[in-house]
């Protein structure tokens, strides 16, 4: 009986991708040991690594890191197929399919500032349309809609103006010893 080995090739993309997430994952359980005043307003700094990821390499590449991530986090913080799972991945879901729409307004007017606040919102707004539908079947979750809103604005624009910084730093031409 002959046996046959298979042998994955892994390409530049398969290793960028997995520093990439491996960034992301570590920027999720920074954001998890950040005490919150209200369970669910977090930084969302793993969205920082997303953004980046979208204006550098793409919509295909950020969405691989971004279900890597979400994967891989729920795995090392223990809630993989927990409710906070479901919640993150909504979350994401959402939060990528507007970065999708949204990468292609013209960056004239919509930059990473612009494009982390609508993800920001479209986590949040994923997030408590799934709460309402599955864990809380009532309205009154909306009522917490202007505390995430607000949070998500904040933390939209402070991930977003962070991702604008790391994108002109790696953008910028390296200084001449002239």
């Amino acid at each position: 009986m002959t046996r046959s080995v298979i042998e994955l090739q892994v390409t530049e993309e398969d290793r960028r991708v997995a520093w990439l997430a491996t960034a992301a994952v570590a920027l999720s359980l920074v954001d998890a040991a950040i005490p919150s005043p209200l369970p669910g307003v977090k930084p969302g700094l793993a969205n920082i690594v997303t953004l980046v990821v979208l204006l550098r390499y793409g919509w295909a590449t950020a969405v691989w890191v971004s279900g890597l991530r979400v994967l891989a986090g729920s795995l090392l913080l223990g809630y993989f197929l927990a409710p906070g799972f479901f919640l993150s991945l909504t979350g994401t879901t959402l939060s990528l399919l507007t970065l999708g729409l949204a990468h292609r307004l013209p960056q004239r007017w919509f930059g990473p500032v612009s494009l982390s606040i609508f993800a920001a919102f479209a986590h949040i707004g994923g997030q408590l349309l799934l709460a309402r539908a599955w864990l809380i079947p009532h309205d009154g979750v909306f009522l917490l809609t202007p505390v995430f809103a607000g949070a998500a604005l904040v933390f939209g624009t402070i991930n977003g103006l962070i991702a604008a910084k790391l994108l002109a730093e790696s953008s910028a031409p390296e200084p001449s010893d002239a």
